[in-house]
């Protein structure tokens, strides 16, 4: 028999009020989260409390259908090197959510288990599921009142039931009352940013195995060619603090945050990638190569590149929910023509299109 089940998680600010979620179906889910977290470290939490839920029944195979190109790589691609290098990637920094990582290496030992990649808020049922619990204990923490946590899965020891194991240092339990975030160290999420250093799309068909190992083959620098996405605290979490503060521009918006994909720290980090990506981004290069947002992430988890400054050339209101940038980037490494098409998704603004084309 295989068990089928959805993980996501979720982040309101990213890091902000967290949560995460399996599902398998009405009767057979869980949910927990923490005041202050990533959407990443939910994503993995999920994966991590799925394989300890169903540890009685190992001989049972797992079918985990999740939308983080991240984790997925983190568990079937990355972990094995980074244990040979002491949880080290190949710059020599430290692995983000190492305890996390490391609890999931310990769990998933003996178990017989297959990932499949799925296009998230893209209707898919289970994954629909997962995400709206995840977030809904976001939101409680946000509101301060507590969170659902779910049935759990058949037959889990009480342990599994009644605690949250292998969470970040510093974050809450699921299992107590949420209470108001408080300041801590900022927990960056270990994924990449769009640079110079490529990845080429994955085939279609060929983003998953059957065996528990996905494979992504590597190519050249990837288009945006400069800094990174990811920040923290990130822009909406800067916004949301500051209620005195009058509320900028849907232009002034989009050109802070386009600003913010420039800086390699944040384009390291791919919890914030995933935020101001649209699902369905593409990405014209100056090389020529064309980028989907998978490719574009895994290209930017090796190399965020450097910093780089935005010179602007005009913002233009293509109707109420999309925006053109046209800019000039200024890199070490040489000047570039950029347009970018940001569209509003769910009251957020997102980058759906990208292109570049070097200056000579």
């Amino acid at each position: 028999m295989t068990i089928i089940a959805a993980a996501d998680g979720s982040a309101l600010g990213n890091p902000g009020p967290a949560g995460w979620a399996w599902y398998v179906d009405d009767s057979c889910w869980r949910a927990g989260g923490w005041p202050h977290g990533t959407n990443n470290q939910g994503e993995l939490m999920a994966v991590l409390d799925l394989f300890r839920s169903t540890a009685h029944v190992p001989e049972q195979d797992l079918l985990i259908l999740c939308d983080s190109q991240y984790v997925i790589n983190c568990i079937t691609k990355w972990m094995p090197g980074w244990k040979r290098k002491g949880w080290r990637k190949a710059d020599g920094k430290a692995v983000l959510n190492v305890d996390l990582l490391k609890d999931i290496d310990q769990a998933i030992t003996g178990r017989k288990y297959t990932f499949e990649w799925v296009k998230g808020h893209a209707g898919h049922d289970l994954n629909e599921a997962a995400d709206e619990r995840a977030r809904a204990v976001a939101v409680a923490y946000q509101q301060g009142v507590a969170p659902r946590s779910g049935p759990g899965f058949p037959g889990a020891s009480a342990g599994v039931r009644g605690e949250l194991g292998g969470r970040p240092a510093g974050l809450q339990s699921h299992g107590a009352q949420p209470q108001e975030a408080r300041p801590q160290e900022a927990q960056p999420q270990a994924l990449a940013s769009l640079a110079q250093g490529t990845r080429q799309q994955a085939p279609a068909g060929d983003q998953q195995s059957r065996t528990g190992r996905t494979s992504w083959p590597h190519s050249e620098p990837t288009l945006f060619g400069e800094s990174g996405i990811f920040g923290q605290p990130d822009l909406f979490s800067e916004l949301d603090e500051q209620t005195s503060v009058v509320p900028l521009s849907a232009e002034d918006t989009v050109l802070a945050l386009e600003r913010e994909m420039l800086r390699p720290e944040v384009r390291a980090d791919i919890g914030r990638i995933g935020v101001l990506l649209h699902p369905d981004f593409a990405e014209i290069g100056s090389s020529g190569r064309f980028w989907t947002r998978d490719a574009m992430m895994m290209a930017l988890e090796e190399d965020p590149g450097e910093p780089t400054e935005l010179e602007l050339l005009s913002a233009d209101r293509l109707n109420e929910d999309t925006i053109l940038l046209n800019y000039r980037s200024l890199a070490p490494a040489g000047a570039a023509l950029r347009s970018s098409v940001w569209m509003l998704d769910r009251g957020q603004w997102r980058l759906r299109f990208h292109q570049g084309t070097s200056e000579q």
